[in-house]
């Protein structure tokens, strides 16, 4: 089985259509919004990361992975509103 291309996974997802041009206002607001996440999750890390070091300092296994979990759940979710806000902002005329 041949492995796919970027482009060709693309086309799949699309239809085969073309990608739609944005305007300049798109491009700002998509801009805008991978700024304000890209703070967000930096945020979230700032948080808990420190929580981790201490935990992994302390030795408690168990509070590093549910403190991992908690991060990739909360960065998992974080990045999920992103797409979503970016794709409506795709989507408008």
């Amino acid at each position: 089985m041949a492995l796919k291309s970027a482009w060709e996974l693309a086309l799949e997802r699309t239809g085969g259509k073309s990608p739609v041009k944005l305007t300049d206002a798109q491009k700002a607001k998509l801009a805008e919004l991978d700024k304000l996440y890209t703070a967000k999750i930096a945020q979230e890390e700032l948080i808990l990361k420190p929580k981790i070091a201490d935990a992994q300092e302390a030795g408690d296994a168990e509070a590093v992975q549910k403190l991992e979990g908690q991060l990739q759940t909360v960065l998992g979710r974080i990045r999920r509103k992103r797409e979503s806000e970016k794709e409506a902002v795709r989507q408008t005329p």
